[in-house]
């Protein structure tokens, strides 16, 4: 689902295959802590997907830092060190290509949490709704 918000058409089977390869490897880089970067130095961040372009050459890697904090700083971080992640990546993967990195925040689950709050808010004033429950 979160695929197809992203992208206006729908990810191929091998795109989501190599993307949830690439979503492994890149949370096992950063779990390891040899990125030497002050901005990411103790912090926890969750690769919530990897969106790989058709060709294979790009991805988007979704993440998000541990507790909201900081979140520009540490994905600016990230973007810096991509080279550095993406080397380390290419000695895990199998591809002919290393796809080139780019780092955003996740914001699927902001916007999940909107949504719930637009539904509670149209339950909560629906006088059907209220008088059902009682």
């Amino acid at each position: 689902m979160a695929n197809q918000k992203r992208s206006s058409k729908t990810a191929s089977k091998r795109q989501l295959r190599v993307g949830e390869q690439l979503r492994h490897i890149i949370s096992e880089v950063l779990a390891e802590g040899n990125i030497h970067d002050p901005d990411l130095v103790g912090t926890s961040v969750t690769v919530t997907e990897v969106n790989p372009s058709p060709d294979m050459r790009n991805a988007t890697v979704y993440v998000l830092p541990l507790g909201g904090l900081n979140e520009d700083i540490i994905i600016k971080a990230l973007n810096r060190t991509s080279g550095f992640i993406q080397s380390e990546m290419g000695r895990q993967l199998t591809m002919k290509f290393t796809p080139r990195l780019s780092f955003k925040k996740d914001e699927s689950f902001e916007y999940g949490d909107h949504i719930d709050a637009l539904i509670r808010d149209i339950h909560k004033d629906d006088p059907e709704e209220t008088s059902e429950e009682g």
